[in-house]
């Protein structure tokens, strides 16, 4: 009687080591705009921290200002942040999509969307 051969061949070894090449190479494409992100939801927090005190938009807006140039986010500008007031309090929002290319005309977007409320 003939042995059973286990184990993997070289061609599905391949095909694995592909997928996985695919998908840490969109992530490799994909850490930037998610670093991008967190400094911008950063700045509103530090700004969020800061205003706990005044919660003024105005001045929410120029403490976001100086935030932003420390931070020095690409994409969105402090201007594009909504600084909103009603009666539960002050609250920020942001929503926007940044895209990153992958290969040739195909490219990777990403929703965006953070929201700081004080009361």
């Amino acid at each position: 009687m003939g042995q059973r051969q286990q184990g993997m061949t070289f061609i599905g070894l391949l095909c694995i080591l592909v997928l996985v090449g695919i998908v840490g190479y969109a992530g490799v494409r994909l850490v930037p705009l998610y670093l991008n992100y967190m400094k911008i939801a950063r700045a509103m927090d530090s700004t969020a921290a800061e205003s706990k005190s005044d919660p003024d938009p105005v001045h929410m807006r120029n403490i976001l200002e100086r935030h932003w140039e420390i931070e020095d986010p690409t994409d969105v500008d402090y201007k594009d942040i909504e600084i909103t007031r009603d009666d539960s309090g002050v609250q920020m929002h942001v929503s926007y999509n940044d895209s990153a290319p992958y290969v040739a005309n195909v490219s990777l977007m990403v929703h965006f969307e953070k929201t700081v409320k004080m009361e």
